[in-house]
């Protein structure tokens, strides 16, 4: 039988670790959202692994590859300067499910806020966003994206 001591001294030696993967992925979800938004093409595309599948409903089709994530930001780019309007994502309610292979499913809410120039910011889009991310060379990649709006389901 577990002693309440026990079961609380194991919870506690537990709990460190899936925080510590917790708190990785938000620190890569956090670093990974910013360069989107600033339109660092290659350094955004840099957190995806050489493969990886980007499906987004904004694009016709899955885009695969770290060029075509690179291709997406520059065409982000591009239509800002033509409008003065500013995307900015922010994720929430963050879901962490380590598998046995040692891949991390996430699903998370995605809020995109779109300012115009002069004007006040508004919620744009409602999203989910779900990732298999890998660890590669001690650094997490998204594998696969894909995110779905609300408005269209």
């Amino acid at each position: 039988m577990t002693t309440p001591t026990e079961a609380t001294d194991r919870s506690a030696h537990e709990q460190p670790e899936f925080g510590v993967l917790y708190a990785e992925i938000q620190q890569f979800y956090a670093h990974q959202m910013q360069l989107f938004d600033s339109f660092l093409a290659e350094s955004w595309a840099g957190t995806f692994t050489e493969e990886a599948v980007f499906d987004v409903p904004t694009l016709p089709h899955p885009v695969r590859g770290r060029a075509g994530l690179v291709a997406c930001v520059r065409h982000n780019e591009e239509a800002a300067r033509r409008t003065g309007e500013r995307l900015r994502h922010w994720l929430g309610m963050l879901d962490v499910q380590p598998r046995p292979d040692g891949t991390v499913h996430t699903r998370a809410y995605e809020l995109v806020y779109l300012t115009p120039p002069g004007g006040e910011p508004t919620v744009h889009r409602v999203c989910v966003m779900e990732d298999t991310l890998v660890r590669r060379r001690g650094h997490w990649r998204t594998a696969h994206r894909v995110v779905s709006r609300d408005d269209l389901r």
